[in-house]
């Protein structure tokens, strides 16, 4: 950098630059070489309840079953988005249209919980609501992202039924955790964690080379969900004011140049020519618009291990992780998979 660039930036824009996958990110394929615990659509969200993973899917939510198979525990009249259980067991389900059920009955929220992306259960028994956006419903995170948004709040919900509101202004938070010196928000337009305490925020990580989701507890560590990459096409885009409002107007979101949970469905998605093939064999560097990444942290909520799904992979869209039976049980939304990783 010289010192002519800040003036030289007003003419010739922002550089769009993404960080590298090193140091704990470096890739690897551990998500690709675990066994598949059972394939079911679309996971949002896992729990562990009774010593059985809870799967959020669809409608309903599902139980795990020895031997692969699944069950549904209970049924909702719209898409279940979060899922967590209370130190007593009480099972808390949030739904797409903005309810929120604790074993079975509905919790009465205030205006502006319309969003909820992710829940989490302090030890007092306080439950901790990740609220995305009050300008959209969990579904359209992509609208909030290319709308670029700061609409989202931190929530706590305590067991009198009283509701304290932590932090507002988010950039789509999409993962809550309570730790002894506070709240670690996972900010997913922001890339980063926060803990935040007595009303002030203190960054943790930031410049993640994806979009953070769901955390949970790991013995002394936690596991943190990375839902899609970033990519400089997609940033670029960011900066391109006329035509992200062109493209969200006249394409469907599906097809937009924006994070996605799974690629290689379909010839009307973009960045087709990033897939690079050299014979016959999809590259695990190539660009691509969905990955798979599961990251480990220490207590203070620091990167120490990853594990992926490349390019190459299907085991995209990674949204939740939770420890059950002596294993990390991983919740890909791209590929339809519950996956077992060795904890």
């Amino acid at each position: 950098m010289t010192i002519l660039d800040p003036l030289l930036d007003l003419f010739r824009g922002k550089a769009v630059t993404v960080p590298p996958l090193d140091g704990a990110f470096r890739p690897n394929r551990l998500l690709d070489e675990a066994s598949a615990l059972t394939s079911i659509s679309e996971p949002t969200d896992l729990a562990v309840k009774d010593g059985r993973t809870l799967v959020a899917s669809g409608n309903a939510v599902h139980a795990l079953k020895a031997d692969g198979s699944t069950e549904v525990v209970e049924s909702f009249t719209a898409p279940v988005t979060a899922l967590a259980v209370s130190p007593t067991g009480a099972l808390a389900v949030a739904l797409d249209s903005g309810r929120l059920f604790v074993d079975g009955t509905e919790v009465k929220l205030p205006d502006g919980i319309n969003c909820l992306i992710a829940l989490s259960y302090a030890a007092n028994g306080i439950l901790l609501i990740a609220n995305g956006s009050f300008l959209h419903r969990p579904t359209d995170w992509r609208r909030d992202m290319m709308e670029k948004n700061a609409a989202g709040s931190v929530w706590a919900l305590h067991p009198d039924g009283t509701t304290r509101r932590l932090a507002d202004g988010l950039a789509w938070p999409s993962g809550v955790l309570a730790d002894g010196a506070g709240v670690v928000v996972a900010e997913a337009w922001q890339r980063r964690l926060v803990r935040i305490a007595d009303g002030r925020s203190q960054v943790l990580v930031s410049n993640m080379p994806g979009y953070p989701a769901r955390m949970s507890r790991a013995g002394e560590g936690v596991l943190l969900a990375v839902f899609a990459p970033v990519n400089r096409l997609i940033e670029f885009v960011l900066q391109e004011d006329d035509y992200r409002r062109a493209m969200m107007a006249e394409i469907p979101p599906d097809y937009w140049i924006a994070p996605a949970l799974a690629s290689g469905n379909s010839f009307l998605e973009p960045l087709q020519c990033g897939g690079i093939k050299t014979m016959g064999i999809h590259k695990p560097w190539s660009p691509s618009r969905s990955y798979g990444l599961l990251v480990r942290l220490d207590r203070g909520f620091q990167p120490v291990a990853s594990y992926h799904s490349r390019a190459d992979g299907r085991r995209h869209g990674v949204v939740a992780a939770v420890t059950a039976g002596g294993a990390i049980h991983v919740a890909c939304a791209g590929g339809g998979e519950i996956l077992a990783l060795d904890a």
